[in-house]
């Protein structure tokens, strides 16, 4: 993951940092040949996606709304960013050193898994591999791996027992780009780097996607330095569903996947009727790796906002924590998700299974849907009153989601106002409004802008 598009920075680079001291390494692993085929063993040409049984599989996640990320690997030790090797070029020989300083505490997961549901989220997805290429995962593939390594242990074992515990759905991120493997870089423009890197790299998703029962996400990240083609995404996606047939996948090897992955911005289809899935992936401070100078932390409620956004455009969103090399998380990360969970908790049902809602202009709130019942997110709360230019729908009733108080509604063609709101807020982070509309809620502020009357002037 990175704060800017990677992809387009490193098509500006060129190879850069990531190909140097990687020659003549000696990178002791199996062939991924080693490994069983399954399925049909189909043409590497042969076009696939994903199943057609798209609604089906991913019911759950339209739900869910709310997702863990966890960046965790060597950079969690290192404390200075998920890229430190990369942007201030360290060697790899000097940057392994540092498996042998990872060793997360006992218990590190549930930690996790117990955060992740105090604060009202639904599913987890952790870094299996990052860009690193450390692996957090049991594998004969290669020994740099969690079990080989300073841990001793296979830690998404550990994240995949502990996310069940909580009743949580579990993925799996893994980055596709390696800055340790000798080929990661010299596969771009070497045919036989290009088939060791990429059997090696089915390998391993086919090691991930076996070992673990049933896994719900692939999250696949950073498909430099090759195309869908030199990846053979088309067969790595075969694998990957007949080992996991209810599994979902995102879009970032290269195909479209089943969902895209906008990063730090809220983004993807807003307009009803178009059911491409979306998830904004974000950060809560600048990092996605444990980073001790970053401190800059969002608040309880910016993060509140931005899942409203994203409900609101019929999106998940998948918030990100990056714990400490021992596997604690840093506690303005706990801090902010324990005031988010509060909020969830008393207004979990305006998120959770909400629709695309077309209502969204207001200096004020955001608004999220499920079929005629709008939710009024107040934010900034004005006291008094409240109200909703160009709502095209009757209202029926209102009341204030958490107290159930009645609230007085005057409507025009132009203006829906909500009054006899009290003073001071009563909810932090944002108040709800509760309102019943006799069909779909539609906003129309053009309409406003152009047809309201201007007598008198």
């Amino acid at each position: 993951m990175a704060e800017i598009n990677r992809r387009e920075y490193f098509k500006m680079m060129g190879v850069g940092a990531a190909a140097l001291g990687m020659a003549g390494m000696n990178f002791a692993c199996k062939s991924a040949s080693e490994h069983p085929k399954t399925g049909s063993n189909p043409s590497e040409t042969e076009e696939f996606n994903t199943p057609p049984n798209r609604e089906q599989r991913m019911a759950w996640w339209h739900q869910a709304r709310f997702g863990m990320f966890i960046h965790f690997g060597l950079y969690s030790v290192l404390g200075r960013h998920e890229w430190a090797m990369e942007e201030e070029g360290i060697p790899v020989v000097e940057y392994m050193k540092l498996d042998q300083q990872f060793k997360p505490k006992p218990g590190f997961a549930k930690a996790w898994a117990s955060l992740a549901k105090q604060a009202g989220m639904k599913y987890m997805v952790m870094t299996t591999k990052h860009h690193e290429g450390f692996c957090n995962f049991a594998t004969d593939l290669t020994p740099y791996c969690a079990p080989k390594q300073g841990p001793g242990r296979d830690l998404v074992k550990e994240y995949v027992e502990a996310a069940r515990s909580e009743g949580m759905r579990v993925g799996f991120y893994y980055s596709l780009m390696d800055w340790h493997h000798p080929d990661g870089a010299r596969c771009a423009h070497d045919e036989a780097a290009r088939r060791r890197f990429v059997d090696y790299t089915h390998g391993l998703i086919r090691d991930l996607m076996s070992h673990y029962g049933k896994i719900d996400i692939l999250w696949y990240d950073v498909a430099w330095p090759l195309d869908a083609k030199g990846w053979e995404s088309s067969k790595m996606n075969r694998m990957v569903f007949d080992l996991q047939p209810d599994i979902i996948v995102n879009n970032r090897n290269k195909l479209p996947g089943d969902f895209s992955t906008p990063e730090q911005h809220v983004g993807g289809p807003l307009k009803k009727g178009d059911n491409r899935g979306w998830e904004t992936c974000m950060t809560m401070n600048d990092s996605w790796g444990y980073n001790k100078g970053d401190d800059d932390w969002k608040s309880p409620k910016t993060v509140v906002r931005d899942l409203i956004y994203c409900s609101q455009g019929g999106g998940n969103y998948l918030l990100n924590i990056g714990p400490m090399g021992d596997g604690s998380i840093p506690e303005p990360s706990v801090r902010i998700l324990t005031a988010v969970g509060k909020w969830m908790e008393k207004h979990g049902n305006a998120i959770y299974g909400s629709e695309i809602c077309q209502v969204r202009n207001s200096t004020y709130a955001g608004f999220t849907r499920k079929g005629n019942t709008l939710y009024m997110h107040v934010y900034f709360w004005p006291g008094e009153y409240v109200a909703i230019g160009g709502l095209k729908t009757k209202v029926n009733s209102a009341r204030i989601m958490t107290t159930g108080q009645p609230v007085k509604v005057e409507q025009t063609e132009f203006q829906a106002k909500f009054t006899g709101l009290p003073q001071k807020a009563p909810d932090d982070l944002a108040t709800v409004l509760e309102i019943e509309c006799d069909g779909e809620p539609i906003q129309d502020t053009l309409w406003v802008r152009e047809d309201r009357p201007r007598d008198g002037v």
